[in-house]
């Protein structure tokens, strides 16, 4: 796979080292083959998820406009079972929002036990959106990054798997993705100027992530940077990043059904030995 995972602060990174494009040798064909086994075992492995409640999980998708953050999530929530899903999306802050610390309003949606919690756009926003157009004291938003290292080991600590992602596609394609956008009347609702006025703050974006990425990566919550010019292989690299996590607790969490049902099986015993006695 051509994904970059990033697990340790410090790292240096450069975007432009990084392809926007697929592998050598992958084809949409063989992606979508693997897509499918992968979104049959993404949904047991959640059934897992769910029935044990030791862990939750929290998806960050982060990227420039048009890099497909709402269609990786239609893809790879569509593997799932929508019963312990909660998609959200971070915009603007609300008014009601500007009056609490910056993580407020992401801390409230942060998943239960058993269920995951899915943003498109997130807290980093505050150190990207934030910086570039300059909305806070330089002192504020550098600050923030230690505040969003902690709030993620907080999760991590409290049996959260915090993965997040920042779909990484080239201006061209961006561009292309703009015009068709304009052209196509059922995305053109879509459409906002600021979207243009965004590509020539461009090279700001790129020293943004490229910042934000070795300042808040971790073993417990990696940044994984997945080339999205192609739509079908950015489904594919996001599916299999989610599913290599989830199969990691996988033993625990199977372990911890079994024990489930030993305890279920020995409570109905109990209670048609009650009711024998009683008859």
């Amino acid at each position: 796979m051509a994904k970059t995972e990033f697990t340790r602060r410090g790292d240096r990174v450069r975007l432009e080292d990084i392809p926007t494009g697929p592998p050598k040798g992958m084809t949409k064909e063989k992606a979508q083959r693997r897509f499918e086994a992968l979104g049959r075992e993404l949904f047991e492995l959640q059934d897992s998820l769910w029935g044990a409640r030791q862990s939750s999980v929290m998806l960050v998708l982060q990227g420039r406009d048009t890099a497909g953050k709402d269609g990786a999530i239609k893809h790879v929530v569509g593997c799932l079972n929508p019963r312990g899903v909660n998609v959200v999306s971070f915009g603007a802050p609300t008014a009601e929002e500007r009056e609490h610390d910056f993580l407020w309003r992401v801390h409230r949606h942060a998943p239960r036990l058993g269920e995951f919690s899915i943003f498109n756009r997130s807290h980093y926003e505050d150190v990207l959106a934030a910086r570039v157009h300059r909305l806070v004291p330089k002192k504020l938003w550098k600050a923030r990054y230690g505040h969003i290292a902690d709030f993620e080991e907080l999760l991590a600590e409290h049996g959260c798997i915090v993965l997040k992602f920042f779909l990484h596609i080239s201006r061209r394609e961006q561009k292309k993705r703009l015009l068709e956008r304009e052209q196509n009347p059922h995305t053109a609702w879509k459409l906002n100027p600021r979207d243009w006025e965004d590509r020539k703050l461009w090279d700001d974006y790129t020293k943004a992530y490229e910042d934000v990425l070795p300042k808040t990566a971790a073993a417990h919550a990696p940044w994984i940077v997945v080339p999205s010019d192609a739509k079908w292989y950015r489904n594919l690299a996001v599916a299999e990043a989610v599913a290599a996590a989830l199969r990691a607790h996988a033993r625990d969490w199977d372990a911890k059904l079994a024990q489930m049902g030993r305890e279920g099986r020995a409570a109905i015993r109990a209670y048609r030995a009650l009711r024998r006695g009683r008859g």
